[in-house]
């Protein structure tokens, strides 16, 4: 296996730094904004954006997490029972720009089952996309409106994404198998 390091510490915490301020300035500001992130680094993210808005706009955010595990389209088919997580909203949705964050996004689909989940929560005024890495890959007419970093890869390959929170470090790793033919 090859792994190659695409963001390191200081990478990652600059990227998260430009992001906020890219939500803060396609919104003129982040009066009306709430950020959801999907569980589980997509959650962590979205708190570390947040209080970077936070500091830049000297106000509190609303932060939220969002589970999608029964919205999932590849739960069909499986015999085990899916892990609940619980999705922690306490805000309301109505009237709000909902960023939506994950930390990879790939074929669309997580995004895809994501927005069900909110809409079943309420009306936002609108839902815009973070992501801290765009691969490419899209199966469905799904686009970040803020991509930390685009990525091209192929199929075969995987993003990985650590976070402290989790992890032992914030970086993002290419992963490349060996395949002999």
């Amino acid at each position: 296996m090859k792994k190659t390091k695409i963001l390191d510490q200081a990478g990652f915490t600059r990227t998260v730094n430009r992001l906020a301020h890219e939500v803060v300035e396609r919104n003129k500001g982040a009066e009306k904004v709430a950020l959801v992130g999907i569980r589980t680094r997509g959650d962590y993210l979205a708190r570390r954006i947040a209080g970077k808005i936070e500091s830049i706009e000297g106000r509190k955010i609303d932060v939220g997490t969002l589970d999608i595990t029964l919205y999932r389209d590849d739960l069909r088919g499986r015999l085990e029972q899916p892990h609940l997580k619980r999705t922690d909203i306490l805000f309301d949705v109505g009237g709000k720009v909902i960023v939506l964050v994950d930390d990879v996004l790939f074929t669309g689909r997580t995004v895809r089952s994501a927005l069900n989940a909110l809409m079943d929560l309420g009306r936002p005024t609108s839902i815009q996309l973070l992501v801290l890495i765009d691969r490419g890959h899209r199966e469905l007419p799904i686009k970040a409106d803020f991509a930390g970093k685009n990525v091209p890869t192929s199929a075969k390959q995987e993003v990985r994404v650590l976070m402290s929170e989790v992890d032992e470090e914030d970086a993002v790793y290419l992963i490349d198998e060996d395949r002999e033919s």
